[in-house]
């Protein structure tokens, strides 16, 4: 028996193993086989079972172990991620990655043991400081023993094999490889029952008494469970007894101890009461509509056009009803961990404990579980952030993409960098199943694809209960600057409001999207601003824990006292974030209970939670925050929702600012309001008379979707054409730009199809301590509608570039359909 397994790494192809006569029954396709790689063990997939091949049986590799006891993935699902695999350019071991859960894997770790003597010698004979044998040899002087990656990271070098094989044959270091079992497993926990009848156990009573009184408490607390066994660490802290008074019992006879697997599930604190809504009749028709596709098992994709306020959480649950119903399984994606908690607790009323959460902030032990509840059919609905997708759903019925314009459904960081609301589409091709994207401001590309019959358009333009839209107005910070009514960061008109809301005992929620306290450092005589020194960013004053930070690499400094490039004392702190915000309220309401959201403040596990019960509940007055509040969060009690400043996201050099900022301010807006007390919101910027904020105070997501699409149209971005962008990085400015230029010379040949940008530095240059250069490639889609040719000419350029370029051990990466070009 042979099978072809793909392994997550950037190979393009399957591998040809045979199987051993006691694992045949186990190997399938869609399970995960534990392989030898080289010189290394790795899990892959099994993706197929070939009946013949043409090589023999001793050129093949045996499997050396199967890892899941039924298939991960069917053949339904495996189209997806080769879908997902061929469209961001990634391998489809690569792809399959996603799907299961964080240290489930097997792999074989190097491991460098150290003669730190002999080492020692060999450093100070070493002559070249600047060489990478003379690095190496400095970092293995230090340790007893470290990784091989870890020391690749350390000296900033890849390729070190032939230096350490050198030092392996002079009997310097040792090289081993061992392999890393599986981190997480399932949890197993010891439980005790009775294994007498409770008539005999009760004759055994005056003896026990007279010899051990802490087993009878011990059997007392196991009697009044009637039957039910106990875990042992809850009964002996109950019982206030030790191990040795179980243990004594159960070699009595008395009890049985055995060990079961126990469910780490992922519960939010906050909760809701239940409420029986009736939908109202503009809900019931886009229900009906949906449900017309559900019925037939048709694909069919919905952009759910609906004002903050709507009842599009109401939709979404009608929608699942009807799927579960039909047997079916149901998949909701939400932009972030913030809008969890409240859409998760309505889904836990409505369907208890069929529903599963999925996201980052879980423990590793927590995901593994969600994920084995959903592959063992145990949870029909799943809730989670983008990563959510990978569920191992089957016979899906419905899949909802909340809040459908929110950038956070890109992953931009890892490998492959999916658009998870994209991709979802795709998934509901596959499932034949309906997929509802809904938003109150969508996103330029939906709209687009709605307009031209691609998508289907279904709006929602009332708000439930006839609560009516905020009213919105502007302060214009630099007029009051010039009255001297600036309050600092909050106008007098923003403090009065906030002042007459907290007096009737209404909630305020206050925007400001940049975290930290001042967001730079700048002196006054030199001119010279603090920057971080491994990115091109100013550092950011963080006053709760008195220290400067760079919110890309996490750089930490103490507070500068004087300025690090002239010594100047003549520092000054300008910009606000929202430590800053938060301050000053504490300042001007000190009597207010004020909470902060934002990345920074909500690391610790449930705090979330916690926080958004106690404002649901009247505890916590004024909710400050990043664009995280600005998120689907809806209380009826706020009344007032402030923005800082409006221009935070309005002028940064990116093709979608305009966009951003819309959304940003529009959802921000929806949070006041949303119920009978009309809801109110203050702007403050500098100027009033831009065009997207003018749409914004007007309400006109038509008016600003119009002039947008326009500009877009003119200027050659989506939705009219697809875009990739090509990024080298290394920690040599020159290789950096040398990479880009050689790739540049390879994609340039398929100018007659694509539009391509010269090598240009990135808006942030430096970055985590590389040097970024960008080349902006652009496909129409009149000519290439499914974007064939740019996946073409990026995957061959990459060939060839790899084959002739003398920099190709610099980072490349190509990220198709990108949020931000920055």
């Amino acid at each position: 028996m042979f099978v072809e397994v793909v392994f997550p790494l950037p190979f393009r192809k399957a591998f040809t193993y045979s199987v051993p006569k006691e694992l045949e029954e186990f190997a399938k396709v869609g399970v995960r086989a534990v392989a030898p790689f080289g010189k290394r063990t790795l899990s892959g997939f099994i993706v197929n079972i070939p009946p013949t091949i043409s090589l023999k049986k001793d050129e093949v590799k045996p499997i050396t172990d199967i890892l899941d006891d039924k298939p991960i993935f069917t053949n339904k699902t495996l189209k997806f991620y080769e879908w997902l695999s061929g469209y961001y350019l990634c391998s489809l071991g690569e792809a399959l990655k996603l799907l299961v859960p964080q240290g489930t894997d097997v792999e074989t770790k190097r491991k460098i043991i150290v003669d730190k003597d002999f080492v020692q010698e060999l450093l100070l004979k070493e002559k070249k400081k600047d060489s990478i044998k003379f690095k190496i040899l400095l970092e293995l002087s230090k340790r007893d023993e470290l990784n091989f990656s870890l020391l690749q990271k350390v000296v900033k070098k890849k390729n070190i094999y032939s230096q350490l094989r050198q030092l392996h044959n002079q009997g310097a270091v040792t090289i081993l490889d061992e392999v890393e079992g599986v981190k997480v497993k399932a949890k197993k926990v010891k439980f005790v029952k009775l294994a007498k009848e409770i008539a005999e156990i009760y004759a055994s009573f005056p003896e026990l008494d007279r010899k051990s009184p802490k087993q009878v408490k011990i059997l007392l607390k196991m009697i009044e469970a009637k039957g039910i066994a106990l875990p042992v660490a809850e009964l002996l802290h109950k019982t206030e007894s030790s191990q040795s008074s179980l243990t004594g019992l159960e070699q009595k006879g008395f009890v049985k101890i055995f060990e079961k697997e126990v469910d780490r599930t992922f519960r939010e604190n906050y909760t809701e009461e239940h409420q029986k809504l009736i939908l109202t009749r503009h809900q019931q028709e886009v229900v009906d509509e949906v449900l017309t596709a559900q019925n037939k098992n048709e694909f069919k994709t919905f952009l759910l056009h609906g004002v903050t306020g709507s009842g599009k959480t109401q939709v979404y649950i009608e929608l699942a009803k009807q799927a579960l119903e039909k047997n079916k399984t149901v998949l909701i994606l939400v932009p972030e961990i913030s809008l969890t908690p409240q859409i998760t607790s309505r889904f836990f009323n409505n369907f208890g404990d069929t529903v599963t959460v999925i996201h980052s902030r879980m423990s590793a032990g927590e995901r593994f579980d969600s994920w084995r509840r959903v592959l063992n059919g145990k949870s029909k609905v799943v809730i989670g952030a983008r990563s959510a997708l990978f569920a191992p759903l089957n016979k899906i019925g419905l899949i909802v993409v909340d809040e459908e314009h929110d950038a956070s459904y890109k992953s931009f960081e890892m490998i492959p960098k999916y658009n998870a609301r994209d991709a979802a589409v795709v998934l509901g091709n596959i499932f034949s199943c309906p997929v509802v994207l809904g938003s109150a401001t969508p996103s330029i590309e939906s709209m687009y694809n709605a307009e031209t019959g691609k998508y289907t358009l279904l709006s929602l333009f009332k708000r439930i209960d006839d609560a009516k839209l905020p009213k919105i107005t502007f302060v214009n910070i630099a007029h009051e600057k010039n009255k001297s009514k600036t309050e600092t960061v909050f106008s007098k008109v923003l403090i009065d409001k906030i002042d007459d809301r907290l007096n009737k005992k209404e909630g305020v929620i206050i925007l400001q999207n940049r975290r930290g306290f001042s967001t730079q450092i700048f002196c006054n005589d030199c001119g010279e601003v603090e920057m971080c020194e491994n990115c091109s960013v100013p550092m950011v004053f963080h006053i709760n824990q008195n220290k400067i930070q760079c919110h890309y690499c996490g750089s930490v400094k103490p507070v500068p006292g004087a300025c690090t490039h002239c010594g100047s004392i003549n520092i000054k702190y300008f910009g606000t974030g929202t430590e800053r915000v938060e301050d000053e309220l504490q300042f001007y309401f000190p009597n207010a209970r004020i909470e902060r959201i934002d990345s920074d403040s909500i690391s610790k596990k449930s705090y979330l939670s916690n926080l958004l019960l106690g404002f649901s509940k009247g505890d916590i007055d004024i909710l400050v925050g990043t664009q995280m509040v600005s998120k689907g969060l809806d209380f009826p009690r706020v009344t007032l929702v402030g923005v800082i400043s409006a221009e935070t996201t309005l002028w940064l050099p990116d093709f979608r600012a305009d966009e951003r900022t819309f959304q940003l301010l529009t959802q921000v807006s929806g949070r006041a309001g949303r119920s009978k007390v009309e809801g109110e919101v203050i702007i403050q910027t500098y100027n009033e008379k831009h065009f997207v904020l003018r749409k914004v105070l007007e309400n006109d997501y038509k008016g600003f979707y119009a002039k947008e699409k326009a500009d877009r149209e003119n200027m050659g971005y989506p939705p009219f054409t697809r875009i990739a962008l090509i990024e080298t990085k290394d920690t040599n400015m020159d290789k950096a730009k040398g990479a880009a230029y050689d790739f540049y010379k390879e994609i340039v040949k398929y100018k007659n199809y694509l539009k391509i940008s010269d090598p240009t530095t990135a808006q942030i240059f430096k970055l985590l301590n590389n040097y970024r250069y960008h080349i902006l490639i652009k496909s129409n889609k009149e000519n290439d509608p499914g974007g064939a040719i740019l996946r073409k000419a990026i995957l061959e350029s990459w060939t060839e570039f790899n084959k002739k370029s003398r920099y190709k051990d610099v980072k490349l990466f190509y990220d198709v359909d990108p949020q931000s070009i920055m």
